[in-house]
């Protein structure tokens, strides 16, 4: 039997969903989401999941690489839902059974029963915890954190994550800190047990050779980023690597490069044309080869966190050796940065300072690692 809140809910969302039809197929469209609205909202191409599997939901692509060793583990037995284009691509690598997961208001009609539901990060659907216990799943929520950022936003709509985690059974975080915010807000049976994106090392697919100068790669960049660090670039410093976050702005990326270089002695090319390091800037307009790069890399310029994205997983660079800058603008990765000891959190302006002292920045290090050993034991409980 459905509580009145839960009606309400339903009711809101379908009026949402209505007025909201004629933007969908506008955007359903854009070859960007030509694939993901039509199986979200339409539910196009998007069957029901086998019954009584271990299914996993994530984000993007970030958060379902980091499920990647639970996913092999429990190999044959698992399902798999995602939100991001990213997520699903990076899910299908893992396996042949990924959805997109439909709006909410579809849940009841498509969800069916499964043993047990794990659900990663910040991921809190309330129809979709609810509808999964209803069913009979066993309901985890898995490397549990609340920023700084949000923590505000999360107390002001309190009541309403009290009724999430009214379905929730367990709840692994990733710090004490993130165990009392999350406490707060009504969470039950909470284990601490550290940031399982640390539980899995980064691994490199290619060995690329690395040129005898400095190597700085400017990772994950977004809009007017590429800007500050070609502004911030001198050739004495070393080769300029830039791989921008999303592929859709390689060209306009390119182009900023090719205005940038004009009148100027510097060489540039782009990956895609000749996939090596021997230019003074190259774009890398390929994807799933950052590792790669990282592996061969000095100093790396983590995006996202020189304008309010909230910054990227510090992580990998960290592992490879790479002297690690970054914005202040992180709060999407604190938790992150802080498994790590020796990184740079600059204001724009600095950039060029400490590029130009590179040889006196300190490599990161390791400190903290998660573990999934908790989360598979909790699992296997139910199967």
């Amino acid at each position: 039997m459905l509580s009145l809140f839960s009606i309400f809910y339903y009711l809101v969302l379908t009026i949402v969903y209505i007025l909201a039809i004629p933007y969908l197929i506008f955007k359903s469209k854009n070859k960007k989401y030509k694939k993901a609205i039509p199986s979200k909202f339409f539910l196009i191409k998007n069957s029901r999941f086998q019954e009584n599997k271990v299914w996993f939901h994530s984000c993007s692509m970030g958060e379902t690489k980091a499920i990647k060793p639970l996913v092999e583990y429990y190999k044959d037995q698992v399902n798999i839902s995602v939100i991001t284009n990213t997520g699903y691509e990076e899910a299908k690598t893992l396996t042949s059974n990924v959805r997109y997961l439909p709006f909410e208001i579809f849940l009841p009609f498509w969800v069916n029963k499964q043993k047990v539901l794990v659900v990663m990060e910040a991921e809190l659907w309330y129809l979709l915890f609810l509808v999964a216990k209803k069913k009979g799943a066993k309901t985890f929520l898995i490397n549990a954190r609340i920023s700084d950022k949000s923590y505000n936003s999360y107390k002001k709509f309190s009541f309403f994550y009290k009724r999430i985690f009214e379905n929730i059974d367990k709840v692994f975080a990733q710090t004490i800190e993130d165990k009392k915010r999350l406490e707060e807000l009504g969470a039950k049976n909470i284990e601490v047990i550290g940031n399982i994106k640390l539980a899995q090392l980064p691994k490199k697919k290619i060995d690329f050779d690395k040129p005898n100068e400095i190597l700085i790669t400017a990772a994950s960049t977004h809009e007017k980023e590429e800007e500050l660090i070609l502004s911030s670039y001198k050739k004495e410093f070393g080769k300029l690597i830039i791989v921008p976050r999303h592929p859709e702005r390689f060209e306009k990326v390119n182009s900023l490069i090719s205005e940038y270089i004009k009148n100027k002695n510097l060489t540039y090319h782009r990956f895609s044309m000749k996939e090596t390091f021997d230019s003074d800037i190259i774009l890398v307009d390929r994807m799933g080869i950052l590792n790669d790069i990282y592996a061969i890399s000095d100093v790396v310029i983590l995006g996202g966190a020189f304008e309010k994205i909230g910054g990227h997983n510090p992580i990998e660079p960290a592992y490879f050796g790479c002297k690690l800058i970054s914005g202040k603008n992180i709060f999407n990765q604190k938790s992150l940065f802080e498994c790590i000891k020796n990184y740079y959190l600059i204001e724009k302006e600095e950039l060029s300072y400490y590029l130009g002292r590179i040889e006196n920045l300190e490599k990161p290090i390791l400190t903290k690692a998660g573990s999934n050993e908790p989360i598979i034991k909790e699992i296997n409980k139910w199967l």
